[in-house]
C-alpha cells in the first residue's frame, strides 16, 4: 500500500496524512507546511536558505548529497629508458643484457688499471722527491728606507 505523502513548502520535508497545515494566499497558490513553527517563519517572511535545518539550505551547501564519484582513471605510465651523460642507450642496453660474470670481470680489469694508473703517479712523484731542491738565490734585505725612482 502506498501512502501519499507531501512536501513542506517551507522546509521541503515530508508531511505524512493527517499531519500539517495548509495556507492559502490570495491569489490561490496552496502551501503545505509540517508544523507551527514552519508557518510562523513562512508569516515573518524569513528565508529557508537562511535556515540550516532546511533542505534548501542543505541543497544549496552541498550537504548530504551522495554522489557516484567517478573515478579518474589513472593511466599506467610507461617506462623509458633515457641516455645520461657519458653513456649512450645502445651502451646502456648492452651492459644490461650482459652475463654477471662477463660484467664482473671487466669491472675488476678497469680496477686493475686504475691501481696501476695510481702506482705510476706515485712511483713519479717520489721520484720528483728525492731530486736535490736547488738552494733559492739569497735575497740581501737592508734596514732603512726605500727610495724611490728618481
Amino acid at each position: 500500500m502506498v501512502i501519499n505523502t507531501e512536501t513542506c513548502s517551507f522546509s521541503e520535508m515530508k508531511v505524512w496524512p493527517g499531519r500539517g497545515s495548509r495556507f492559502v494566499t490570495k491569489d490561490g497558490k496552496i502551501h503545505m507546511f509540517i508544523g507551527s513553527k514552519v508557518r510562523c517563519l513562512f508569516h515573518q517572511r524569513v528565508k529557508p536558505v537562511k535556515l540550516t535545518w532546511t533542505q534548501t539550505w542543505r541543497r544549496e551547501n552541498k550537504k548530504g548529497r551522495v554522489e557516484t564519484i567517478k573515478k579518474r582513471r589513472v593511466r599506467k605510465v610507461g617506462k623509458i629508458q633515457k641516455a645520461y651523460v657519458g653513456a649512450t642507450l645502445d651502451d646502456i642496453k648492452r651492459t644490461r643484457e650482459e652475463k654477471p660474470e662477463l660484467r664482473q670481470a671487466k669491472r675488476e680489469q678497469a680496477i686493475r688499471e686504475i691501481k696501476e694508473r695510481q702506482k705510476k703517479q706515485q712511483a713519479q712523484h717520489q721520484k720528483f722527491e728525492k731530486q736535490p731542491k736547488q738552494a733559492a738565490p739569497k735575497v740581501i734585505k737592508t734596514k732603512g728606507k726605500r727610495k724611490g725612482p728618481s
